[in-house]
């Protein structure tokens, strides 16, 4: 499939450029790095501050770059906050689809506590996702308190489906109940197909774009069904940045299907050099403001730039 196959190569050049590159400043000093910033409130707030939203709300989403280590070590930080407060959330990863929700039960059945053979039972290396050691604190921080984990994503297969235009790949409730069968708000669309287009460093077919725009609203749509559908004391999403978007991603489509619930969206995010107001990323979002609920800022991952090698 010529979608997944433009992803894998320009992940595969991202790492190799990873391995090879030398250390440096990624902003461990910039004045943002650690910071947290509330986006509504408009002002910074401490880690406790924000562990005590995060315990009064229902669900809980948390927006990540993939492959960024410091992203996942404060994901698993705020699971086991939550936990601590006496939450017991479900936590629900997209990295994890339908198709592998019962050999991920049946590995929990067997080793309810062992988050380091998670990722072999459920065929993680083969996924196409970073290595399943970045995620495995995630997983730790929630079996260790007995927390039930979750698979939120569609599976490959129909979402490359959906890219290519059937609609038919999909749970006809979902297409009805999410307005599936329809675009987008123009400005949305437009803005998501510009997205598309420059996260797969414009090698994508302008053809293709307004089917993984789609495929990209019916991923957040599922999701948001399966933390509705997670028995118990709400969930936690562990997700790529753009899925917890308050303006489009998960968020939207929980407030449509449980209008009275409780959402708290929290991005982490790079900082970068010459923008050391938390309101110059933004832009970065095509919004007036950052569209997540709080917005914790790290230093970078690197500095590779992934289309570099796709250009003349």
């Amino acid at each position: 499939m010529r979608v997944r196959s433009v992803v894998v190569v320009i992940a595969l050049a991202a790492a190799i450029a990873r391995v090879a590159e030398p250390a440096g400043d990624l902003g461990q000093d910039h004045p943002l790095t650690g910071r947290i910033w509330d986006a509504t409130a408009a002002r910074f707030l401490t880690a406790d501050a924000l562990t005590a939203r995060l315990v009064a709300a229902r669900f809980v989403l948390l927006g990540e770059r993939h492959d960024h280590p410091e992203h996942h070590l404060l994901q698993a930080s705020i699971v086991r906050g939550l936990a601590a407060a006496g939450r017991r959330p479900t936590v629900a990863f997209e990295m994890l689809d339908a198709d592998q929700a019962g050999v991920l039960a049946a590995y929990l059945q067997r080793s309810p506590r062992d988050a380091a053979g998670l990722g072999d039972a459920v065929g993680w290396s083969r996924s196409g996702w970073p290595p399943w050691p970045l995620y495995e604190p995630i997983a730790e921080a929630a079996l260790s308190a007995s927390l039930s984990l979750a698979a939120a994503n569609l599976p490959p297969a129909t979402v490359r489906a959906v890219a290519r235009g059937n609609l038919g790949a999909l749970e006809p409730a979902l297409v009805r109940i999410h307005g599936l069968d329809r675009p987008a708000a123009p400005p949305v669309e437009a803005q998501m197909e510009a997205e598309m287009r420059e996260s797969h460093c414009s090698k994508l077919p302008e053809a293709m774009l307004a089917g993984m725009v789609t495929a990209q609203r019916a991923r957040d749509a599922t999701m948001a069904d399966r933390l509705l559908a997670a028995a118990g004391d709400g969930a936690v999403l562990i997700a790529g940045a753009g899925h917890v978007r308050t303006d489009r991603g998960v968020p939207i489509y929980l407030a449509a299907r449980a209008p009275f619930v409780t959402i708290a969206s929290v991005a982490f995010l790079e900082v970068a050099s010459g923008r050391a107001a938390a309101t110059d990323y933004a832009e970065r979002f095509g919004a007036a403001r950052l569209p997540f609920d709080y917005v914790w800022f790290t230093s970078r991952a690197d500095e590779v730039d992934q289309c570099a090698r796709f250009r003349p």
